[in-house]
């Protein structure tokens, strides 16, 4: 199996999101899986796997289609959350679903991160099969590590004994940051941390307006490595992702392999794989985040670390690339084997 991961397209701005992330995910699983990565159009290959949907896309779509290849698409994006992300996004979304449509309908199967992420597709009215896959998490690097969490949180020049909480994201209201800013205004003695940036033309007035306000308990800190994030879940006292919606959540997944408590709003895209109360919490309204951090923060909640990292484990690269090559030998190859290894179960 030949499979080439096209990588066109890929600006900063989505190499520091989670489609990025996704696409270092894919290349590692598969590197492990034993599948053969092509460089480029050298040489054919059994299926071209594409993430984005920028306009390059679609031409790469075209030409591979030309070459007799299998178009796999990633379907990471949808009209739903494209919605309150950067200026202009809720008037383009309808536009934006349009295009979604037109990209997806080139390729031959799409593949998309959960459950929910395929029934919004579906909804779209594709007529290609779609599946349902985790971005998997690599559970060898993004694991609990007392030393580095220490070594983290000396870095952070807070006083003894202090509470952190860390969040992970772009500047976007669907990213939940003014939620997030208001959990560090309501709990002052608590210290906060946003992990993650945007261009400044991108970020909405409403979005800068709030950062500008905020309270000096919370810190935007930028992008980072992806060892310095780890190193932060390590030490965090409790991860808080507030989005308003995700196709997954790549973030969830690393604060979770890492054993840190998570506390995230209660939106459909968990329904099935986060349970309240067993694995996560979950806030139903925004005015619950703070009660319910705070319980948190007491231990006066029982401790769902173990339970989470066994979410996290189960979506391991190991496990995630199996399966993700038992799609692609389904419909690139399907004399190759009669059924993919753990189709859609895995999400």
């Amino acid at each position: 199996m030949r499979v080439h991961l096209y990588e066109g397209g890929l600006t900063p701005l989505v190499a520091h999101s989670g489609v990025g992330q996704a696409i270092c995910h894919q290349r590692a699983m598969l590197a492990e899986a034993g599948v053969e990565l092509t460089d480029g159009w050298k040489g054919r290959a059994d299926a071209v796997h594409i993430n984005t949907v920028l306009p390059d896309a679609p031409l790469a779509a075209l030409r591979a289609r030309l070459r007799g290849e299998t178009v796999v698409w990633y379907g990471h994006s949808t009209m739903e959350d494209f919605r309150e992300s950067f200026v202009g996004s809720n008037r383009l979304a309808p536009l934006f679903r349009r295009w979604l449509c037109v990209c997806y309908g080139l390729a031959d199967v799409v593949v998309t991160p959960t459950p929910y992420s395929r029934r919004i597709l579906e909804g779209y009215g594709l007529k290609k099969p779609v599946y349902a896959l985790s971005n998997g998490v690599d559970t060898e690097f993004f694991a609990p590590d007392p030393a580095r969490g220490t070594a983290w949180r000396a870095r952070q020049q807070q006083r003894p004994g202090q509470k952190l909480v860390i969040s992970v994201g772009h500047f976007m209201e669907r990213k939940g940051i003014l939620e997030f800013i208001d959990l560090a205004r309501k709990l002052p003695g608590i210290g906060f941390i946003w992990y993650g940036c945007t261009s400044p033309a991108l970020v909405s007035e409403p979005v800068r307006a709030a950062m500008a306000a905020a309270p000096e308990n919370l810190t935007f800190a930028g992008f980072v490595s992806q060892a310095e994030l780890r190193d932060a879940y390590c030490g965090a006292d409790a991860f808080a992702f507030c989005s308003h919606e995700e196709t997954e959540g790549i973030v969830v997944l690393e604060a979770l392999a890492c054993g840190v408590p998570v506390l995230v709003r209660d939106i459909p895209v968990y329904e099935g794989w986060l349970e309240n109360g067993t694995t996560v919490y979950k806030a139903r309204r925004a005015e619950d985040l703070a009660p319910i951090l705070k319980a948190m923060l007491a231990k006066e909640l029982p401790d769902l670390t173990a339970a989470g990292r066994r979410v996290a484990q189960a979506r391991s690269l190991a496990r995630v690339g199996q399966a993700l090559c038992g799609i692609y030998e389904k419909e690139a190859a399907p004399c190759a084997r009669p059924e993919p290894v753990g189709t859609a179960q895995i999400f």
